[in-house]
């Protein structure tokens, strides 16, 4: 190493910086240091402790790693899919959207809802007033609070009618999956509609071939459509729940379960009042890239590990 003063870049030889490289490259684990992953100063600590240089800076690790186009010191999280037909069964959901069924256009009487439950609302009642908005200085909200109970917020979004029905309950499952049906079904236009498809995940609620025969038991006109498995997103209620967390529950403050329910209801019966369908603009053919791209990368990441 060459030591060219304060300020200056130290100067290390290429072999120097590969072990270093190297170093960050490591498990914690399998250098017997109890951290899930190294800072930039974890590695700087760790080269002068096992002798690879005299000193470094931080700056200078950050330097030599961030140049790097292949970084194995860093990590994201990653969701292998798992559903053999999560391709076959996504373009389902997304023809449904553009009133598709089986290559098939849907009928005026046929109707799309999309299902789902958001659980755990709870009611967090603070233990202080708030203070209001000052000039440069915004709302307070007091950072402890009581907790007074939580609900499930368990609702149907007409997707092409742009429609609400919702009911909270204590907790989720088949019982409160057939209150919400039953509120939709038992009304018109659902009630003497020829199909009505609902769209639904693999929760608990409405799991597999056996929600499907129990929704048709209970409706001979319904017809349960699962989205594949890990694919909320492709839910289209799961838009109104975003909107409902940053119009109603946040900041969260309800002094009890009552007005909390009173407030999701009353924003649901706003909400119906200026609602439009969502411009929901992925097609089948943005799936298809998609798959595509996962596919790329599964197949590189398979390869690595058979090469590891």
């Amino acid at each position: 190493m060459t030591d060219r003063g304060a300020g200056d870049r130290a100067l290390f030889p290429p072999e120097t910086i590969v072990e270093i490289k190297a170093l960050a490259c490591e498990l914690p684990v399998r250098l017997e240091l109890p951290f899930s992953r190294l800072s930039h100063g974890d590695i700087a600590c760790e080269a002068v402790l096992r002798g690879i240089v005299v000193s470094i800076s931080v700056k200078t690790v950050w330097r030599y790693l961030h140049s790097d186009a292949i970084k194995p010191w860093m990590h994201r999280s990653w969701l292998f899919p798992r559903d053999p037909l999560f391709g076959e069964r996504a373009a389902r959901v997304l023809d449904l959207y553009f009133r598709l069924f089986d290559g098939i256009p849907l009928g005026p009487d046929d109707y799309v809802i999309s299902a789902d439950e958001k659980t755990s609302i709870q009611a967090r009642h603070r233990k202080a007033v708030g203070v209001g908005p000052l000039p440069h200085q915004p709302r307070l909200v007091e950072f402890e609070y009581d907790r007074m109970g939580a609900w499930a917020y368990i609702a149907a979004w007409d997707v092409h009618r742009a429609k609400l029905l919702g009911i909270c309950d204590k907790t989720t499952g088949i019982e409160p999956y057939h209150k919400l049906v039953d509120l939709a079904m038992q009304q018109d236009p659902y009630r003497s509609a020829r199909r009505v498809f609902w769209i639904t995940d693999n929760g608990s609620s409405h799991r597999g071939e056996s929600s499907v025969k129990r929704l048709s038991e209970w409706y001979p006109n319904a017809i349960q459509i699962h989205t594949p498995v890990h694919a909320s997103w492709l839910n289209q209620v799961e838009i109104f729940f975003s909107i409902l967390q940053r119009k109603v529950l946040t900041p969260n403050d309800f002094p009890d379960l009552e007005t909390l329910e009173a407030t999701i209801l009353q924003f649901q019966a706003l909400y119906n009042q200026i609602s439009k369908p969502f411009k929901w603009k992925y097609t089948k053919d943005d799936l298809k890239k998609t798959l595509e791209k996962i596919q790329a990368q599964t197949d590189t990441i398979n390869q690595l590990r058979r090469a590891a």
